[in-house]
């Protein structure tokens, strides 16, 4: 039996871009990490640095000594070009300032990114760096690899700035960002804790098969890994079960949560569902259509948010407190909020 499959990478279907702190460390709250399928290629090179060529001739010009040290693998050169002049996304990797406007009222705001600004002249706009995630399909006989069906890419450290012909005309106003590339151990298993090799981490790039990808996310995003909590209670009220941990569950809106080991009247919420509200740290509701369970009942069973939970957040409304600290002006310090949300000074109609 062979050691690998041999499958192919054709064709990349998402990438994930997570902000890093000052010391290399994924930052996870809202607005630090974004997906997206809506990229056109992820190109890296390593750069090697060139051994020292030593040679010494004897007195009569023939040589002696000769020796060529090794070359060195010292970091790689990286572009990454997106499909549409994505704002958060630019923000994200290349600082500057979002653009947002009301699309809603006065009394019912909606927030929305609608444009960006440039890094300031002599800024910096890669401040941290990000990681850089990307997943290809892993294709075998023509098809989709039965088993683990993504290779997963890790750049763990990347230093990102646009680059590049901005031009406006009748065709894509496609956006590419160029930088560099080095090793982070403090990347670890990642936001969602799925990466396995922690250890290489160290290194610039690396890459494995995987039996997951972010198909059919798009935009901000919080991610953890596996949490199990054990049940205490459980009440449903028109299709609404509420469910009680034992200790803080950690559990966020939209994570997909399985239900087991409810017996009796509480057999018929065992299942998977979208966690819709978090109303204390020991309790979480989500919507199933079964009969009432008025009062709170004893329950022994658990609830598990699989690796790869993800909470979908929302970009904050862009007040003056209310901002997101990304890299791309001079008085970025990491920890510190800086004004990096411009809302429309036009009232919404």
């Amino acid at each position: 039996m062979g050691t690998q499959d041999l499958a192919a990478s054709i064709q990349g279907v998402g990438i994930r871009v997570t902000r890093l702190d000052a010391n290399g460390l994924l930052l996870n709250n809202a607005g630090d990490s974004y997906t997206t399928a809506a990229f056109i290629q992820v190109t890296f090179t390593p750069e090697y640095e060139s051994g020292d060529e030593i040679t010494q001739k004897a007195a009569s010009g023939a040589v002696c000594v000769t020796y060529q040290a090794p070359d060195t693998l010292k970091r790689i050169t990286m572009e990454l070009a997106i499909c549409e002049p994505d704002p958060e996304l630019t923000s994200l990797i290349s600082g500057g300032l979002l653009l947002r406007k009301n699309l809603g009222t006065d009394v019912s705001p909606n927030n929305k990114s609608v444009g960006w600004a440039a890094p300031g002249i002599g800024d910096d706009p890669a401040g941290n760096g990000v990681a850089v995630e990307a997943w290809s399909l892993a294709i075998k006989d023509g098809k989709k690899a039965s088993s683990l069906p993504y290779f997963h890419w890790i750049f763990p450290y990347t230093k990102l700035r646009q680059s590049g012909d901005r031009v406006i005309e009748n065709g894509l106003l496609a956006t590419t960002f160029e930088g560099f590339g080095l090793g982070n151990v403090e990347f670890g298993s990642g936001p969602d804790e799925r990466w396995e090799w922690p250890i290489v981490t160290s290194r610039p790039y690396s890459y494995a098969r995987s039996d997951w990808a972010p198909i059919g996310f798009n935009g901000f995003y919080t991610w953890h890994g596996d949490l199990t909590a054990s049940l205490s209670n459980f009440a449903l009220t028109s299709n609404v079960a509420t469910l009680t941990t034992s200790v803080p569950h950690q559990f966020q809106v939209g994570d997909k949560v399985v239900v087991a080991d409810l017996a009796s009247t509480g057999a018929p919420l065992n299942g998977s569902y979208t966690i819709l509200n978090v109303p204390t740290t020991t309790t979480f509701t989500f919507a199933k259509t079964t009969t009432d369970i008025v009062s709170a009942t004893t329950a022994v069973g658990t609830a598990t948010v699989g690796a790869g939970g993800v909470a979908v957040t929302d970009l904050p409304d862009g007040t003056e407190a209310d901002v997101f600290n990304v890299p791309g002006n001079k008085s970025y310090v990491e920890g510190t909020a800086v004004d990096t949300i411009v809302d429309s000074i036009k009232n919404p109609s």
